[in-house]
């Protein structure tokens, strides 16, 4: 996926204008369901928007690919915390499909407290004829029924329903961060900056504690927990990342507490590189198993790195996002965005990798001919069917005409959710409050 990345579908429907764009409608999650076919995006609002990919006609097979708004639904509301007089905000912070087993569709959603499983559904049929009560749904007087009607089913507009059928509560005493369902897919984590916690789908009133790292005395804390995934394949395995730039590789079947880790991935730190700003730039913001489960994918704020599960000293890739920044640290420090957690993702074959960066520019690295591309998520040059173009940034000496200074940067827009389909070359990037779906150039 190099330059031939070409513009498919801006969805309009969920496209708003950014000036005039409320807090509540910045994207905050985005995930391809297991066959690519459905689009979930979370927003600060506690809303979870669903797109559908169109069917391909004989007419239009260039079609094949858009995608549309098939349901909207409140996931969360804002609650207060009256025991701690805390403000629980609604903005989902993850979506995680679960695979189709039937006719409808199953996800999970979370905020920075609460988990939920919603069931989407679609119905185009309604009952008619009933016996004990009206066609508006009264009680009829028993006395007036004489006939025993059958009932029918009639054909009515498509309703897509979104029903919560689990709420997980009440767990958490620190902010969600992750949920991960597990290969079994009976069981899911959810991990907060200090705990991981492991759910049964079937039961909403306890959990498994399966990671502490909260110390006797919170003064002696040292790092806290951004992220953790479970192993694609092996229903025993998890990683989680920290805010000290390691990875810890557990196996639930050393012991039911897996504070002793079975693998530790830590690159050391060159010592020409150090600054203030070193063990903030270290913090892992993502981490992402390979579809394989061979390797493990972690973003920090300068670079993605590919680690090996069999090599723990050193990641065998590591990929350069924006280096161009390096000089700027200090006043990415002072306005907060040296602190925004990007997201990683792998192409279904493992060979690509994407990740975003600022002035709505996402990076592609290309493991197998290390070739790398910047693109740009913008109205302007995003028209459906145009084709991108690779974006270049100066750093210093003469600018060439369709390169951008890094002074010019525009650090507000920052694309920081990715998701790329599983099986096809179908990305959608999240720039603020506007989802842009890009894929491969067709004839």
């Amino acid at each position: 996926m190099e330059e031939d990345v070409e513009t498919r579908k801006i969805n309009s429907s969920f496209l708003r204008d950014h000036s005039y764009a409320t807090e509540a409608d910045i994207i905050s999650t985005v995930e391809f369901n297991h066959t690519g076919e459905l689009l979930a995006t979370g927003d600060k609002g506690g809303r979870v928007v669903i797109f559908q990919r169109e069917q391909e006609s004989k007419n239009q097979p260039h079609r094949r690919g858009e995608y549309n708004v098939y349901s909207t639904f409140q996931s969360h509301e804002p609650e207060f915390d009256y025991l701690k007089s805390l403000e629980i905000e609604e903005k989902i912070n993850k979506i995680r499909w679960l695979p189709q087993q039937n006719a409808a569709y199953f996800l999970l959603s979370t905020n920075d407290k609460t988990v939920k499983l919603w069931k989407v559904s679609e119905r185009d049929k309604r009952p008619e004829g009933y016996n004990l009560k009206d066609e508006d749904g009264r009680l009829r007087d028993p006395s007036m029924i004489t006939s025993l009607r059958v009932p029918v089913l009639r054909p009515m507009d498509l309703m897509v329903e979104a029903t919560p059928r689990r709420v997980f509560a009440n767990a958490h005493t620190y902010h969600i961060n992750s949920i991960s369902v597990n290969s079994d897919y009976e069981t899911y984590m959810s991990a907060d900056d200090l705990r991981i916690n492991l759910w049964n789908f079937e039961i909403t009133n306890q959990s498994f504690n399966i990671v502490d790292i909260k110390p006797a005395n919170m003064e002696e804390l040292t790092e806290v927990i951004t992220a953790a995934e479970f192993h694609p394949h092996h229903c025993n395995t998890f990683v989680y990342s920290s805010s000290k730039g390691t990875i810890r590789l557990c196996d639930m079947r050393t012991s039911a507490l897996c504070d002793r880790h079975a693998k530790f991935f830590e690159e050391p730190e060159d010592p020409s590189n150090r600054s203030f700003f070193s063990e903030i730039i270290s913090s892992i913001s993502d981490v992402k198993f390979s579809h394989s489960g061979r390797y493990i994918m972690t973003r920090d704020y300068l670079t993605v790195k590919v680690w090996d599960l069999n090599m723990e000293n050193r990641p065998i890739e590591t990929y350069q996002v924006h280096d161009y920044l390096r000089s700027k640290l200090c006043s990415l420090y002072e306005n907060d965005c040296i602190f925004d957690k990007f997201e990683c993702v792998w192409n279904g074959s493992d060979s690509v990798i994407m990740t975003g960066s600022y002035n709505n520019f996402f990076r592609m690295f290309d493991r197998n001919t290390k070739r790398d591309v910047t693109l740009e998520a913008s109205r302007e040059n995003s028209k459906p069917r145009a084709v991108l173009k690779p974006r270049k940034v100066c750093v210093g000496g003469k600018r060439r005409k369709d390169e951008i200074s890094v002074d010019s940067l525009d650090f507000s827009k920052k694309i920081l959710h990715t998701a790329w389909h599983p099986s096809e070359n179908i990305i959608a990037v999240a720039a603020t409050n506007n989802l842009y779906i890009f894929q491969d150039k067709v004839n």
